[in-house]
């Protein structure tokens, strides 16, 4: 079944009625007060998302997003647009490093072809891969949009669609991650025109640009913001600007906060759909866990955006989903604390003795 855009902004708040219980579980395991620092707070976020005292991390997914960007014939990348289509086909084949981690954190990993430019060799059938392209690359946003308010409507509901497929099979945390050689370009417009910063403070080196390559994709970028100065509305920004795999991440960022799903955010790509996806329902942040802040120059402009708190900051600037897959491991760590720690009762460990003169103190005279 095809969600409408309707229904896919149709995003729930988080609610707070399980916050004081889990709030008083977690302080009264056998530790002392907030010592289990960042796991402490993303167990209470697992519980609320779930809507449990006792939530669990089941099917853990990862959905990458591949897709071609006009804009990159504006050498804006130092990596040709055929790079796209060899690293899905190395993402089948299991030998990218989101296929190592994927394995490292137990995740279910599909592929899905969202709009790549160049024809895919020919891969066998019982592959991750989903064949879901919107067309074969977006047009150049430096002359024109780079696609059509359908198109990325058509795209926001073909993410929709593979995150309902993953639900249907329990899962219950799920990331995405994306390739798109010139995708940064992309992503860096979404980030100007959606917060309101200045270009040059979005712009990154993406895959390695030196600083003759900087500069060009800086004025590049500036003057595609200028030619489509009046582009404001949410969609029509994503439509303008985005690339097919960037709409089906917006999607799938709506439909994973519908289904109460907690939502791993990696990189700067990710987090621009994000931007998108929380401008048209606002509460979809509520179901987002930060992983890790990116080494790409803006994101952590973006995550304060967000007023985010990531869980890891190691340099990461690959995409495909890796920081969100390396986070993984302390989700499980925050539910197994919450189901499995004893409390001071059931220990019989004694909990802190309060100060002398406290109320409590005071009544046990």
């Amino acid at each position: 079944m095809t969600s409408t855009l309707s229904e896919l902004l149709a995003v729930e708040p988080l609610g707070a009625s399980l916050r004081d219980e889990l709030q008083r579980l977690i302080d009264t395991k056998t530790k002392p007060p907030g010592s289990l620092g960042r796991l402490e707070a993303l167990a209470r976020q697992l519980g609320m998302i779930q809507r449990t005292t006792r939530p669990r991390v089941e099917r853990p997914a990862m959905i990458v997003f591949a897709g071609d960007h006009g804009i990159a014939s504006e050498g804006v990348s130092p990596y040709p647009q055929a790079v796209t289509a060899q690293m899905v086909a190395n993402f089948v084949a299991g030998g990218a490093a989101i296929n190592a981690f994927s394995g490292v954190a137990g995740l279910e990993l599909e592929i899905v072809d969202a709009g790549v430019a160049t024809p895919l060799p020919p891969l066998p059938a019982s592959s991750a891969l989903v064949s879901l392209p919107i067309s074969r690359g977006t047009r150049n946003f430096a002359h024109e949009s780079a696609m059509t308010r359908d198109e990325a409507v058509a795209a926001l509901a073909a993410g929709a669609a593979r995150v309902r497929h993953h639900a249907a099979l329990g899962t219950n945390v799920i990331g995405f991650g994306e390739m798109g050689i010139a995708n940064t370009s992309s992503a860096a417009c979404l980030m100007s025109r959606l917060c309101g910063v200045p270009i040059d403070e979005c712009v990154g080196r993406g895959t390695g640009l030196d600083n003759a390559g900087l500069a060009r994709k800086r004025n590049v970028l500036a003057a595609a913001l200028a030619r489509h100065a009046n582009v404001c509305e949410p969609i029509d920004v994503l439509a303008t600007f985005g690339g097919f795999e960037i709409a089906m991440m917006v999607g799938a960022f709506l439909e994973a906060a519908r289904q109460r799903m907690a939502i791993l955010v990696d990189g700067f790509i990710a987090t621009a759909a994000l931007l998108v996806a929380d401008t048209l329902a606002p509460h979809v942040r509520e179901y987002c866990v930060f992983a890790h802040a990116s080494n790409e120059a803006g994101h952590r402009r973006m995550l304060d955006h967000f007023g985010a708190r990531e869980l890891l900051a190691l340099d990461l600037r690959l995409g495909e989903g890796t920081g969100a897959a390396l986070a993984v491991p302390l989700l499980r760590a925050a539910v197994a604390f919450l189901n499995e720690m004893a409390s001071f009762e059931s220990a019989g460990v004694d909990e802190r003795s309060e100060r002398p003169g406290s109320e409590r103190s005071e009544r046990s005279h």
